[in-house]
């Protein structure tokens, strides 16, 4: 799957924005910087999301997955043991490590820009740089960044179906309210 229009430059989260991600989630918007990737469909599907949390908790998350269709493709690709095959090859290929290396050391850098968090300081998403523990968040990393920095989770993209090809992830009046 080669998703349309990748990467993109982040946009400010407007109102039909957190009314459309409060839907996708079902519980309201926290802390969203920015639309760092919009679904084909027109939705966002990932929000780059504040290192520190509105109420002060620590968020290492930058990259949040938030379309429920996509979350539910690579919960299905890690159902299938795909994570368990990428941790084998990262164990036994130094390329691919050092790759894995330099996406933790990219997803640090982006998030350091919106904010410094001494509590999780050196702390990515998905398992970096060791493992790779959760393709959400990977695949949520590699759609804001664009092709070539995150060796998983471009792999996981095109590992997956074309989502967004049979409607949104959330009725229009329910994201439009």
């Amino acid at each position: 799957m080669k998703p349309e229009a990748w990467p993109q430059e982040p946009q400010p989260v407007t109102e039909a924005d957190a009314e459309a991600v409060s839907a996708q989630l079902g519980r309201p918007i926290r802390s969203a910087h920015a639309v760092a990737w919009r679904c084909p469909c027109g939705r966002p599907a990932v929000v780059e999301t504040e290192p520190r949390l509105s109420d002060g908790t620590p968020f290492p998350t930058t990259y949040y997955l938030t379309c429920p269709k996509a979350a539910s493709a690579i919960g299905r690709l890690e159902g299938g043991g795909v994570m368990r095959e990428m941790n084998e090859r990262l164990a036994e290929d130094e390329r691919l490590a050092a790759a894995h290396r330099r996406s933790h050391e990219d997803y640090l850098a982006r998030r350091a820009r919106l904010g410094e968090v001494p509590e999780i300081d050196g702390v990515s998403a998905g398992g970096m740089p060791d493992r790779v523990k959760c393709l959400h968040a990977l695949v949520g990393h590699a759609l804001a960044a664009g092709p070539g920095v995150d060796p998983f989770g471009d792999e996981a993209i095109e590992r997956l179906p074309e989502w967004w090809r049979n409607g949104g992830c959330v009725p229009e009046r329910e994201a439009d309210a």
